[in-house]
């Protein structure tokens, strides 16, 4: 059986482009899996809290010595980690704001890249530790960043995929739609494309 973790972050959410897609990318991997297990983590519905100095705290707190509130806090950034684990397949649907992702996906990561959990160091730098594993990124953008003059300002799409792979999860397959600012006509030119490429991408054998 498959297991995909949906992460969705758009604010716009079932109106939004991105998630869109990714709805569409998951019934398509999992066509022939009917009993599929997906796990639907709605950023934008349910945001998670940004990183403070009490959770900060906590995370660098042994376990036995937490307060209880300490101990709350980190037991939601460890079933946020036991979630990106649990996976076989991670499908992130993310919205372009101002260059980046949301500021939702970012506390998402934030919570989950933690030193000794998801990644560790050793004499050689930095090793991740959430291994064999594939993830899809499906980000929507107004203008055009992946090529032409505007490339050098997507700071979305080397940001998730830099901080993936810094947890060890290096095969991203990325699925833009693109130019979306620039009309319904384009915009809906753009999420076809995507469609059908994600209509054409094999399903996910089940276990």
């Amino acid at each position: 059986m498959c297991k995909i973790l949906l992460v969705l972050s758009s604010p716009r959410g079932e109106a939004s482009h991105s998630t869109r897609v990714a709805r569409e990318l998951v019934g398509s991997l999992t066509a022939n899996d009917p009993g599929a297990d997906v796990m639907v983590r709605d950023l934008a519905a349910e945001p998670l809290p940004h990183l403070d100095g009490g959770l900060l705290a906590a995370l660098g707190t042994e376990a036995a010595a937490r307060t209880p509130q300490q101990a709350e806090a980190v037991a939601q950034s460890d079933g946020l980690v036991a979630e990106l684990f649990a996976a076989d397949t991670i499908v992130i649907a993310s919205a372009m704001i101002n260059f980046a992702p949301t500021s939702t996906l970012k506390t998402w990561f934030d919570h989950l890249l933690r030193a000794g959990v998801t990644f560790r160091y050793d004499e050689s730098g930095p090793r991740g530790l959430v291994k064999g594993k594939k993830a899809y990124l499906v980000v929507a953008q107004g203008g055009v960043y992946s090529q032409g003059p505007a490339k050098p300002f997507d700071f979305q799409v080397p940001y998730l995929r830099h901080v993936l792979g810094f947890m060890g999860i290096t095969d991203v397959e990325v699925i833009a739609i693109e130019g979306i600012a620039f009309g319904p006509e384009m915009a809906e030119k753009a999420v076809q494309a995507a469609l059908e490429r994600v209509s054409s991408m094999p399903a996910l054998v089940a276990a």
